[in-house]
């Protein structure tokens, strides 16, 4: 009989990488997650460092084969994914020149805004420049300075000793691939950001000269492109033996989290949705044409499965909501004590689960960190409105459960209009996904049926397994559906869709009455 196969999945998320075991029809053997920091700096920044992403992969991974949940001989491929638009700058020798700038970081702004100017403009941007990008990418550098593009102008004018020192720009899962297989290589899905690739045949991306020379980087600077589901080679010698795998261990090109999690999710047909809460979140689908949405920060992009078109974008705030309520509110670092629950979360759920649909009027809007879609604004920032002296700390909780969902909902009008129909129902994965409450709110607030999926927190690396599995001739593309389960679906509640339809008629006012104010007030800040 012959010995199953299993692939090792790794997904670099924001608060650290996860791994897991999967066999070739899916089912989750085991996972492990490590957590990483995230270092907030003045003007817009955001930095992650590098060492500190190996030592929390070489941890888990090590953490999760010493479990022995299966032979080790049995892993054939590993599969990589993880947050998508960062930029880590390697010397030749494969060095990280520094901390990596993530997908958070706006300080590349005013470069961005310099190389789109034009006499004519069109949101924001220069009319021929606006219209050669989205002709040849599909897209457009965001205004907002958090694309790669932003953060390698960032450092070519603010750090032209890092700059002139780098060998290759890489995005984060492109990194790891390297340190796996000693390959400076990019998958056309990461690289995608950066604005300088021609788009229009999805099977054979590649850079484009003049999008190049306008984007004032330097071509050799940028690594060679490959599809995906590409093997990048064997797992290098030292890190094979470290970890006990294999000699014909094979590493997958991979895609980041957001191609991977659509796959994981099982919402893989055009249109089927899903609906992703994570440190940041983003409703997607695959559509079957190139579009883009300008005014609204929304493009349909190579997916991760060959010839596929997906839908991409994202709001940048989501389950981070839960996190800082609990760090900075409830359960301060500088005021910790022996009464701090094991699990908040699930103290969350609770007392949300206990609290009026609406909370009492309270309405929370979850823009901690800026926003991209449906609205491109890095001045914008969150808050709890409506407060008064019967406002109590299950308020605060539940709204800012809504809040999330209202926002998931502003963007959910745009995804429908993109896409020229409705969604008929959506599959909710990622950490916020896990909550039976939330998965009801956002039913309630979007008025449409949620489909919880099983092992929701898994999602990336399961769709990172499927697909390595269908790169390596495995299973068929069309196959994967069919290895994401759901778990429980959700349906509106009607008696809640009178007050949630009036909270967010406010919550959209809120931020049309509000933006001038964040800007005026945020603009010193950054």
């Amino acid at each position: 009989m012959a010995a199953e196969k299993y692939i090792l999945a790794i997904d670099l998320g924001t608060s650290g990488p996860k791994v897991a075991l999967f066999s070739l029809q899916g089912e989750m053997i085991g996972s492990d997650f490590q957590e990483n920091r995230v270092l907030l700096l003045p003007n817009g920044g955001a930095e992650q460092s590098p060492a500190e992403w190996w030592g929390a992969i070489n941890t888990v991974i090590k953490r999760l084969l010493g479990k022995r949940l299966v032979p080790n001989e049995d892993i054939h491929a590993i599969a990589i994914t993880g947050q998508w638009s960062g930029t880590v700058a390697v010397d030749r020798a494969g060095n990280a020149l520094g901390n990596a700038v993530i997908w958070m970081d706006s300080r590349g702004e005013p470069y961005i805004k310099k190389i789109g100017e034009g006499l004519i403009k069109i949101a924001d941007y220069g009319i021929s420049k606006l219209f050669r990008w989205v002709n040849l990418t599909g897209g457009l550098p965001g205004s907002s300075g958090k694309d790669p593009i932003a953060h390698i102008l960032y450092l070519k004018h603010v750090h032209p000793e890092i700059y002139n020192q780098t060998y290759k720009f890489l995005e984060p899962i492109d990194y790891i691939g390297l340190l796996l297989t000693g390959r400076f290589a990019a998958s056309v899905n990461s690289i995608i950001l950066h604005w300088v690739t021609d788009n229009r045949n999805i099977l054979n991306i590649k850079y484009d000269e003049g999008l190049i020379r306008l984007s004032g980087i330097d071509r050799e600077k940028l690594p060679d492109l490959y599809p995906p589901n590409a093997s990048l080679g064997a797992l290098l010698p030292n890190i094979r033996k470290e970890w006990g795998l294999p000699d014909d261990v094979q590493v997958i090109m991979g895609s980041p989290d957001v191609h991977s999690a659509a796959v994981g999710s099982g919402a893989v047909a055009d249109f089927e949705t899903h609906l992703y809460i994570g440190t940041s979140g983003w409703t997607t689908c695959h559509v079957p044409f190139k579009k883009t949405d300008v005014f609204h920060n929304l493009a349909s992009l190579p997916s991760s499965i060959p010839g596929r078109y997906l839908l991409t974008n994202e709001q940048d705030c989501a389950g981070v909501n839960l996190q800082y309520l609990r760090d900075n509110i409830f359960f301060h670092k500088d005021e910790l004590t022996s009464e701090k629950p094991g699990n908040a979360y699930k103290l969350f759920d609770q007392i949300a689960e206990r609290t009026p649909a609406g909370s009492e009027g309270l309405i929370y809007t979850p823009w901690l960190y800026g926003e991209r879609t449906p609205v491109e604004d890095r001045f914008v920032r969150g808050g709890f409105f409506n407060m008064s002296l019967h406002t109590n700390r299950n308020h605060m909780v539940r709204a800012t459960l809504e809040g999330v969902a209202f926002n998931a909902r502003w963007l959910l009008k745009y995804v429908e209009q993109f896409n020229g129909k409705p969604t008929e129902a959506i599959n909710m994965v990622g950490g916020g996904a896990k909550s039976d409450i939330w998965c009801q709110i956002h039913a309630d607030v979007l008025n449409r049926p949620i489909r919880q999926m099983k092992d929701p927190i898994e999602v990336n690396v399961r769709g990172a397994a499927m697909l390595a599995a269908a790169s390596l001739g495995y299973i068929r593309y069309d196959d994967i559906a069919s290895r994401a389960p759901v778990a429980k679906t959700y349906t509106p509640n009607p008696d809640h869709r009178k007050i949630y339809d009036e909270l967010f008629r406010e919550f959209l006012g809120i931020y049309e009455n509000n933006k001038k104010m964040y800007a005026r007030l945020n603009k010193a800040e950054v």
